[in-house]
């Protein structure tokens, strides 16, 4: 059978494999794009991760995520997180937009879907989780890109993509990185400074709402105002500065990166410029698992569940294709926990990171 799972390994994590093999506290930062509901087929592997793989884990670990990645690791940080992270898949699943919902409904169901993952405790579970450190971006808008008028909104975004074009440095003048950072174990990553960045610890006050923007799509969503620790303002999804990242993750260990794309799209208005590409040297030490290209040609409709499909199906055609992508994906759970079990596998099956 043709392979589900692709591992792709820079070079010093290579070289990690290959003389020490790869065990669970060699993990320093597991990384979580943004992407909506193409995080889907990484679902059985994320109940995997934060299940078998690594339940007798005795050091910290730092998960980052944005956008999608802040939700799915939230599910990871707390208690029993296979069964938290089924109850948001479930819950993703059946989300259901009346046609021409605006975007006070939008945000208002997207909330309802993170009480439905957040019990009582959930909050308490992350903060004082034993080894899991949450950690989350989301972009605080400069200007007119804090407003909610869409036609404002508009043009800010227009005058965004125009200047980041020029150089992403200059994404910084129209919105600022913000990363809300678990309070204990700082990790490395958090001296970031290729564009402005604040960096905020989270506490009970403000976790919720920083999961929150980090998924609160620009003119689809209303962002989260004013967020508790962090710098007044309107805070929107973390994909704008990081989409798929390009920063070091850590400066010892490996980075596990769970991703649905061998290709890395550094910010949100990245995705149509061919040239930006991430530093080679920040995926030096990672290690990526991404679906094949055969595994992909066998899902409905050939591709990956994306966001474009809430408006190109209908409910009941979109909720059987996202089920049969999902249960397909219990191939990439597989094969990972296989190579695992088999170091010389593992070894063989790895492919540079390009």
């Amino acid at each position: 059978m043709t392979s589900a799972l692709r591992v792709l390994a820079g070079k010093t994590a290579r070289e990690h494999i290959q003389q020490k093999g790869l065990s669970p506290d060699d993990i320093k930062v597991l990384v979580g794009a943004s992407g909506g509901p193409k995080w889907f087929v990484l679902a059985p592997l994320d109940r995997y991760l934060g299940g078998d793989y690594f339940k007798s884990r005795k050091t910290p670990l730092q998960l980052l995520g944005s956008s999608a990645g802040a939700f799915r690791f939230s599910c990871l940080a707390q208690d029993n997180a296979p069964a938290v992270t089924q109850r948001f898949l479930d819950g993703y699943t059946q989300l259901r937009y009346p046609e021409g919902s605006s975007a006070q409904q939008i945000t208002e169901i997207s909330q309802q879907l993170l009480a439905h993952v957040f019990t009582e405790n959930s909050i308490e579970q992350i903060l004082n989780h034993p080894t899991m450190r949450l950690n989350v971006i989301a972009a605080r808008a400069k200007h007119i890109n804090s407003s909610e008028r869409k036609a404002l909104q508009m043009i800010g975004l227009g005058l965004t993509a125009s200047a980041n074009a020029v150089h992403r440095r200059l994404l910084g003048g129209f919105f600022e990185r913000t990363i809300f950072h678990h309070p204990k174990d700082k990790a490395d990553f958090l001296s970031v400074r290729d564009l402005p960045t604040q960096t905020v610890a989270l506490n009970q006050s403000n976790l919720i709402d920083a999961v929150m923007a980090s998924g609160s799509i620009p003119m689809i969503m209303e962002g989260i105002k004013n967020i508790a620790g962090a710098r007044p303002g309107n805070y929107r999804d973390g994909g704008i500065t990081d989409y798929h990242f390009d920063l070091p993750f850590c400066h010892d260990g490996i980075v596990l990166y769970p991703h649905f794309s061998s290709k890395t799209i550094p910010g949100w208005f990245d995705k149509g410029l061919r040239w930006r590409k991430p530093n080679p040297a920040h995926y030096d030490n990672v290690i990526m698992l991404v679906p094949s290209e055969q595994f992909i040609a066998k899902l409905p409709n050939r591709k990956i569940p994306n966001r474009k499909d809430f408006s190109t199906m209908d409910d009941h055609t979109r909720l059987k294709a996202w089920r049969m992508a999902i249960a397909e994906s219990e191939r990439l759970s597989d094969e990972f926990g296989n190579l695992i079990a088999n170091p010389a596998a593992l070894l063989a099956a790895l492919e540079p990171l390009n």
